[in-house]
């Protein structure tokens, strides 16, 4: 019987969302450019600051994904990770495969991998903030935009936005009629399909429906002696569905969304022993498609995720009165062979692939979960200076955690049980005024009180290995006030000047899994203080736009987690003083009009100061940083974990008219920097620099009303591959980058 029981929602969106697009006879594909490129670049509008605006006339550090870049990069049924990149000074990685993400910007970010880990970047969807990282891996399909905010988001979004924000936009509906489908298939059987129907319903009521379905067969196979089994790792299942209807009226709309995800698959795979000691390359003789597990029977994943949001507004004229109530829930079930081998070499049994000190299968649940949100903002709309939001916003979560450990040498029998529960409740009051000095300057100023409380307790049941119970409680609150100042002078009618200061920080954090350990580790506040300046423009009489910012922070008592290491334990602890610096540049350009092209670079400078910082190192690796006996190893001076120091991206579009259409051909290339997996440094568990690149051809026509596509893609065309995350605890255990992926994309939209 499957772990997860769907609950009437899930049945009702599940059933009714999906049967829609069936009945309807086809989806068709949202907008996107057709025809030979414009001659000049499209104003991006954003929502940086709940407001629609020019993104080029604001005073926040702000790329958009949309369009051609979008469908390419989310292409080969790619979950959210494919952003991993493609933005400047934006990481995100995973060691649960395709859930779970984990946001990195300006370098700073979380590796922490238990299920109540807080992130200093937020994810923001359909302006429902998602907290529990479960729900940050919501698949991304009929998204209209994703816009990444860089720097401190702590007065108008709040929550846990020390380093940015990740805010995903997707389609609404709209009187017209309009519907998409697409349908690819590729590498190792691997189909994904995705479609919507939008239209009005009534003169005031309009809906659109959108679903994604993917799957993808195992095709891993384990040759552990005892264990042998074909095509047992590496397949998914995945469906989601999102509803929305809208109602628009002369002075108020109302906007209903429900969204559901259910995933069936197999959780990331681990390879043991993946780097030899003393290197950080993949060993010889790998191969992606052969492990060496004897738990990989039992390795499964399961992912239940659904929500329901409503958005009212109320256009009093000179005001406007914004309402948005939510409610998420999330469940999960991964169980994994994390040492990636076989076998006990501290047992005195045959091992592989290399040495295993033991075996290492484990699983964590979150069987209950329950997020609601409400904000209530007000919003002026004066034609005068000055123009100011004031909001209040509320949270809160009761959140559930079980974790799992089990001995595969007795075939798999329950060896362990632990139990967590976390109640976070927090509000907060917020504001911010807009103030035109003259037709040229304009500046903002923003403040937001924040009130943070949790109520956390963990049990441990039953003690792996005749370990024992043990239990432990935390109740960690703050309070906080943070603010930003900004200005942006316009120094021609193409050249915006801004700069920015700004502070925010992350409520409290706790990590009470106590499977294998007995303390419960809390991390106070952290604090950050940010600087500045850039310059926006538009150049060669609109075919150029360039974009570039420098920055500098200073985060006290940065929040880090001691991820694993020898003792297989996550602990939290405070750093005394972060900084970073480093500039950004985001660019497009319209080469000829048939050609168009963007190039965006940045580079992060990260470093630890704190010379009371001492770590475990993990096992049987080599370990860089000075060792002090009877503390550990010393991480000050270090860098930050997944923080490349350069990451750059290039995109370039040609297009030709042939015949009755178009033929087009896109390629993009991203490259990230080496980065540490963990926060002490070591040469195993380094990653390689990671240079990517991907293609899409194909030749899109008209027919009537009708309009259809067909197109051949590739992704990590060169087939790079290198390791991008570890296990410490138990040998050298990595995780690889996706391979290439090669296939073939049908689509077709309908107005």
């Amino acid at each position: 019987m499957k772990y997860l029981q769907k609950s009437k929602l899930a049945k009702l969106i599940q059933g009714s969302l999906f049967s829609s697009l069936v009945v309807s006879g086809a989806a068709f594909a949202q907008d996107e450019e057709a025809g030979a490129a414009s001659s000049q670049l499209e104003v991006i509008q954003v929502t940086a600051r709940k407001r629609v605006e020019n993104a080029q006339e604001i005073p926040v550090a702000v790329s958009a994904l949309q369009g051609d870049n979008l469908d390419a990069y989310s292409s080969a049924g790619m979950d959210i990770r494919f952003m991993n990149a493609k933005i400047p000074s934006l990481s995100v990685e995973s060691s649960f495969g395709r859930t779970f993400p984990r946001f990195y910007v300006r370098g700073l970010g979380n590796t922490d991998f238990d299920l109540n880990a807080s992130q200093p970047v937020s994810l923001v969807v359909d302006d429902v903030v998602q907290e529990n990282p479960i729900l940050k891996g919501f698949p991304v399909f009929d998204i209209e935009r994703i816009e990444v905010l860089r720097g401190p988001q702590g007065t108008l979004f709040g929550r846990n936005t020390p380093a940015g924000l990740v805010k995903f936009d997707s389609v609404k509906p709209s009187q017209e009629f309009d519907a998409y489908t697409s349908l690819s298939y590729g590498t190792r059987g691997a189909m994904d399909f995705e479609g919507a129907v939008g239209t009005g319903l009534t003169d005031n009521i309009s809906m659109r429906v959108s679903t994604l379905w993917q799957e993808k067969d195992n095709y891993i196979d384990t040759v552990a002696p005892g264990a042998e089994q074909k095509d047992v790792l590496g397949g998914y299942s995945e469906k989601a569905a999102r509803v929305q209807f809208l109602y628009e009226g002369n002075d108020f709309t109302g906007l209903l969304n429900l969204r559901y995800r259910d995933l069936d698959g197999e959780p990331i795979v681990f390879y043991g022993n993946l780097m030899d000691v003393g290197s950080n390359k993949i060993r010889a003789g790998w191969k992606d498609d052969v492990v060496h597990h004897d738990a990989a029977k039992n390795a499964t994943q399961q992912v239940e995720t659904q929500g329901v949001s409503l958005k009212l507004e109320w256009d009093l004229n000179e005001h406007t009165i914004t309402s948005i109530s939510a409610w998420d829930s999330a469940e999960i079930y991964s169980r994994a062979d994390v040492d990636g081998g076989y076998g006990c070499g501290f047992c005195g049994m045959e091992t592989g692939h290399g040495f295993i000190p033991f075996s290492a299968e484990s699983a964590d649940a979150i069987p209950d979960h329950d997020q609601i949100t409400q904000e209530l903002r007000l919003s002026s709309n004066f034609s005068g200076d000055v123009n100011y939001q004031v909001g209040v916003f509320y949270f809160d979560e009761d959140l559930t955690i079980e974790s799992f450990s089990y001995d595969t040498l007795a075939n798999g029998v329950q060896n362990g049980y632990a139990v967590q529960n976390q109640q976070t409740k927090a509000w907060a009051l917020f504001g911010s005024v807009d103030y035109t000095v003259s037709d040229d300057l304009k500046v903002t100023a923003g403040l937001r009180y924040s009130d943070d409380d949790k109520d956390f307790v963990a049990e441990r049941i039953q003690g792996p290995f005749g370990s024992g119970t043990a239990m432990g409680t935390a109740n960690p609150s703050d309070e906080h006030v943070s603010w930003d100042l900004s200005a942006t002078y316009k120094l021609t009618d193409d050249v915006n000047l801004f700069a920015r200061a700004a502070n925010s920080f992350r409520a409290p954090s706790i990590q009470g899994r106590i499977l294998f350990g007995n303390e419960v580790t809390v991390a106070e506040s952290e604090t950050i203080n940010s600087i500045e300046a850039g310059i926006k423009s538009d150049v060669l009489d609109g075919r150029g736009r360039l974009n570039m910012t420098v920055f500098y922070y200073q985060m006290d008592d940065q929040q880090l987690t001691a991820v694993g290491g020898d003792s297989n334990f996550n602990r939290l602890l405070n750093a005394d003083k972060t900084t970073g610096y480093g500039f950004e540049m985001d660019s497009e350009w319209v080469l000829a009009d048939n050609f168009f092209a963007t190039f965006n670079l940045s580079y992060n400078n990260t470093e630890l100061d704190d010379e009371t910082l001492y770590l475990p190192g993990c096992f049987g690796c080599t370990i860089t940083d000075p060792m002090v006996e009877g503390k550990g190893y010393s991480i000050d001076g270090n860098s930050l974990p997944h923080a490349p120091e350069w990451i750059a991206n290039f995109t370039l579009r040609y297009s030709k008219e042939i015949g009755d259409g178009e033929f087009f051909a896109y390629t993009d290339w991203s490259y990230r920097s080496e980065i540490n997996f963990f926060l002490y440094h070591s040469v195993e568990f380094t990653g390689e620099a990671l240079f990517e690149g991907g293609l899409r051809t194909g030749y899109n026509w008209a027919s009537g009303d009708n309009e259809y596509e067909i197109a051949a893609f590739a992704r990590n065309l060169t087939d790079e591959r290198v390791v991008i995350g570890g296990v410490d605890f138990n040998n050298n255990t990595g995780i690889v980058n996706e391979g290439r992926f090669v296939g073939i994309e049908l689509k077709a939209k309908f107005f």
